[in-house]
């Protein structure tokens, strides 16, 4: 029996798979049971940074493991402090608390919560080119079609259009003129809703499994200027982007800004035990300690995830992965997939930052038609299922968006592997050049 069918998959139809199992991992390669590698260009859902059993982040947990295993989050403990002290002195200023939890979803809600306790306002925005979790606050904040089958339209949720030049809802020409058109139509967005009636605004600082979507130069220092304005808590949203993935600590550090709230998780441990939090702001945090905090979660600041996130970061410090992330997107990911897209009519456009990437494919490069239409299943996403067997035939792990190929390797991969990954990608390609209009 093929245990995976007793499974429930997320995000899936149910029924039997044909999917490696894999048993192993070593750096950028995962291992399958009959003993093949493939190399990760996904990070797995973009958190292995650090790419997989990497010792020092094992031996963390290790250590952890042999002196307490557990305990309850009311308690001190050592190593959830020490990882809150590592995860501060790298943040934004103005952000000096960390709220634990067990993965970014639950970063969302309670970054949610506290801009609602601390407003006393019910509306919270958020793009629509967007993913912030699959639980009740954050699906519905989520704007692209992921939020649909869950969509009440009743939880206070507001969408708006951020930066997109590629697809732009401004008819811009240039990054300049598409950040001043956005913060424009974000502004009378909270000038129509009510600023008195907006709690927070919910954006991450690049958009990721949406479309690896940077914002231009200046559009998140716009946001911050907007929410000061009006008195909106910024809550930023560094899930998949955070802890080096775009060649920076944070994504909000490429335009210099500081949020009031920040969610993250993934890249904080390399995702090798379940962590996520929210650093919480110096004014929100002193209205807590006036009130108490009506939220918690039995795992928060688990000990073997604070050891593993411990672990991550000081790997990162001494193996600067920040500046290895950041050289990875100019000089290897960024050139070579360009390269790649002028070889290939299936390519409509190559953008992304540090190691995360995207090639967006298209049947027509002059209508920019997407080559699979959103929420395609069955016959009409053969174009990527062919592609994606492509590639795993050929010993790589891809990670595909709807109609885009997101480019996401561990941020150590070497050179040699990366090299390697994007010519099975110029392979792949051609499967999707086959379905061109």
């Amino acid at each position: 029996m093929n245990l995976d069918e007793l499974v429930f998959h997320p995000w899936a139809l149910q029924g039997p798979r044909d999917v490696p199992t894999f048993v192993g991992g070593s750096g950028s390669y995962l291992i399958d049971a009959n003993g093949r590698r493939y190399l990760d260009f996904s990070s797995q859902l973009v958190f292995t940074n650090l790419g997989h059993q990497h010792p020092r982040i094992v031996a963390a947990i290790k250590e952890q493991a042999e002196r307490l295993c557990t305990l309850a989050p009311s308690h001190a403990s050592d190593v959830r402090g020490e990882a809150a002290r590592m995860i501060v002195e790298v943040a934004p200023e103005g952000l000096g608390h960390v709220l634990f939890t067990t993965g970014g979803t639950e970063a969302i809600e309670h970054a949610v919560r506290m801009a609602r306790l601390y407003t006393g306002r019910p509306k919270v925005l958020a793009a629509y080119r967007s993913y912030h979790g699959s639980t009740a606050a954050s699906i519905h904040l989520t704007g692209d079609p992921r939020r649909w089958a869950s969509d009440t339209g009743a939880a206070g949720a507001v969408h708006f259009f951020g930066p997109f030049l590629y697809r732009s809802a401004f008819g811009s020409r240039n990054p300049e003129e598409e950040s001043e058109r956005a913060l424009a139509h974000l502004e009378q967005v909270i000038l129509l809703e009510g600023p008195s009636t907006i709690a927070g605004l919910v954006l991450e600082s690049v958009i990721g499994s949406s479309g690896v979507i940077v914002p231009p130069a200046g559009y998140l220092r716009g946001v911050r200027e907007l929410c000061d304005r009006h008195g909106i808590v910024y809550i930023a949203d560094e899930v998949m982007v955070g802890f080096g993935r775009t060649g920076a600590w944070f994504g909000v550090d490429h335009d210099g800004v500081s949020p009031d709230l920040m969610a993250f998780a993934k890249g904080v441990n390399s995702g090798y035990v379940p962590l996520g939090g929210v650093l919480v702001g110096d004014a929100i945090y002193e209205m807590f300690t006036r009130r108490p905090y009506p939220a918690g979660m039995t795992y928060s600041g688990h000990p073997l995830a604070c050891a593993a996130a411990v672990g991550a970061i000081s790997a990162m410090h001494e193996e600067g992965t920040v500046a290895a992330a950041a050289r990875l997107g100019a000089d290897v990911l960024g050139p070579g997939l360009r390269e790649l897209a002028a070889k290939h009519e299936s390519v409509g456009d190559v953008r992304g930052i540090g190691g995360l990437w995207t090639v967006e494919l298209v049947r027509d490069r002059r209508t920019k038609e997407p080559l699979v239409p959103t929420g395609a299943t069955g016959t009409a996403n053969a174009p990527m299922v062919s592609f994606a067997r492509a590639c795993l035939n050929r010993g790589l792990l891809p990670l595909t968006m709807g109609n885009r190929v997101n480019v996401a390797p561990p941020l150590n991969v070497t050179d040699s592997d990366a090299a390697a990954g994007l010519a099975i990608l110029d392979d792949a390609l051609a499967a999707a050049d086959t379905y061109l209009a």
